[in-house]
């Protein structure tokens, strides 16, 4: 059937993943090609053609085209983002907003924390947006950038990510990214950090804030490596890897 559904030019791709968390239907990923990664269309069933993707590319490399292709198919689009017992996929699909209920996790922990655990927040504010470029406290800093939903997930996060360092807080899957890029290069660039860390959440959209930060880090011409730690939906580390700047 000829309908309407994306079309990626790789030339103009740099991989940078934005489009990603904007596709509710899980239809585009990131695949490793000779020039880098690209990001490509998994399969056209998965592709609704609305083109939500469209404004989350920075370099106008997503267009939507009418041509002969598969018709996008809801059910494969609902086994593809995945579904047990415990997991219930809303309307949209989107693999970020299942509704769970995690029975009894984290129970005997609780109880067994009789004592307060002290705070190592060392600022405000924490958002992004509301956030100076030229903060005291990001000057040469250990600088975590962090996903929103880390804070309420990971068990431990003022004990391994926010102890003697500086955070910035952002969503990129609900705040309005448009200005991230350039705020965070300002960010580096000015502040000279010694270290760049992204925690994120295992959920497609969360990936985002990865290629935010790398895009960034290019931007501002650092050769900082970034230390990338995705988290469960549970709060536990899956894993931690380096990501280098392209030819260093």
């Amino acid at each position: 059937m000829k309908r309407k559904i994306i079309n990626i030019d790789e030339e103009l791709c740099d991989g940078c993943g934005l489009c990603i968390p904007s596709c509710h239907e899980g239809a585009i990923q990131l695949v490793d090609t000779p020039a880098g990664k690209k990001a490509r269309l998994v399969k056209e069933i998965y592709c609704d053609g609305l083109g939500d993707c469209l404004g989350a590319c920075p370099t106008g490399a997503l267009t939507i085209e009418e041509r002969e292709a598969e018709a996008y198919s809801e059910a494969a689009v609902r086994e593809r983002l995945g579904r047990n017992e415990r997991v219930e996929p809303l309307p949209t699909g989107c693999p970020g907003s299942r509704v769970m209920q995690f029975d009894g996790v984290g129970t005997a922990a609780g109880a067994a924390a009789e004592a307060d655990i002290p705070s190592e927040l060392r600022q405000w504010p924490i958002q992004l947006h509301l956030l100076p470029t030229l903060a005291p406290f990001f000057q040469e800093a250990d600088l975590v950038f962090l996903a929103d939903c880390c804070a309420a997930a990971v068990p431990a996060l003022h004990r391994d990510l926010l102890r003697g360092r500086a955070i910035a807080m952002a969503c990129p899957k609900l705040d309005d990214t448009s200005t991230y890029v350039q705020k965070i290069s300002d960010i580096i660039r000015l502040n000279q950090p010694k270290s760049l860390t992204v925690a994120y959440m295992q959920v497609p959209c969360c990936t985002a804030m990865v290629y935010l930060v790398q895009q960034a880090r290019d931007l501002a011409g650092s050769r900082l490596p970034i230390t990338a730690i995705q988290y469960s939906l549970q709060g536990q580390k899956l894993f931690e890897r380096v990501e280098e700047m392209a030819g260093k």
